[in-house]
């Protein structure tokens, strides 16, 4: 009987512990920054190579007050359709150099992206260095495969690495709690219904397309890989494979 209390009174003090340590964590994470539901959008940075519907993307977004962020052939496509756009070089206050391998490598771009609202050191350093906050980006990347598949030059397919698209896309994906990243023009419809409907985007929109996001990146690194081990000649020590679901199976079927 004496073991049965025993038992019981222990089951009892780990419990407490449990939850103590769980609430605890929680108020930690909550300390972090204050996560929210819905943000609304503010300020849009966009860069895309498919402008496919893009136009019709941030007429809907300036219509909502959207601040919105460009460069180069972006947003040359959004003045020609009377849209107001600032370029990132401005922005910044740092122009597009090295025949534009570097555009938006800057603190002013990932500061606004990566910064946790609500936490007091992030906004203190944000306003210390005139950073402010970006709330959706909006790219693909260079088209790495098709160039390739194009039979392009080894030079040629080195220059169409992506290498501010990826940098964006990770910073706005991993501070998905307060940033959207859109990667495809099949998006751009459910953003827009996202927005209408919420007054901005929800934090389960940003989740899934944050891992969506890095789904793109990873499958874009893959075939990096796989065609420079491939114009070596050479295996790689690593192998990356991403695959595409193209249809869905039923559960023990093969067809």
């Amino acid at each position: 009987m004496c073991h049965f209390f025993f038992a019981i009174t222990l089951s009892y003090f780990f419990t407490l512990i449990h939850h103590h340590y769980h609430k605890h964590t929680y108020k930690q994470y909550n300390n972090i920054g204050t996560e929210s539901d819905v943000v609304p959008i503010t300020r849009a940075l966009i860069s895309v190579s498919d402008k496919t519907n893009i136009v019709e993307l941030c007429t809907y977004l300036h219509s909502k007050n959207v601040e919105l962020l460009s460069t180069g052939g972006t947003a040359k496509k959004l003045r020609e359709a009377n849209l107001p756009c600032i370029d990132v070089s401005d922005y910044t206050g740092s122009p597009e150099c090295l025949d534009g391998r570097v555009k938006t490598l800057h603190p002013k771009v990932h500061g606004g992206l990566l910064g946790v609202r609500g936490n007091p050191q992030h906004e203190k350093d944000m306003e210390t260095n005139n950073i402010g906050k970006i709330d959706m980006t909006i790219l693909n990347l260079y088209p790495f495969e098709a160039t390739v598949a194009k039979g392009a030059a080894f030079e040629q397919c080195i220059e169409n690495i992506d290498i501010g698209g990826p940098s964006m896309l990770r910073s706005t994906a991993k501070n998905h709690a307060f940033t959207t990243i859109v990667t495809s023009p099949d998006q751009y419809d459910e953003v827009k219904e996202c927005i209408e409907s919420n007054g901005g985007t929800t934090l389960a929109l940003r989740k899934k397309y944050a891992a969506r996001a890095f789904s793109l990146s990873a499958s874009y690194d893959s075939a990096i890989a796989t065609w420079f081990n491939n114009e070596l000649g050479e295996g790689s020590s690593v192998v990356t494979r991403v695959y595409k679901p193209e249809f869905a199976l039923k559960y023990g079927k093969l067809f």
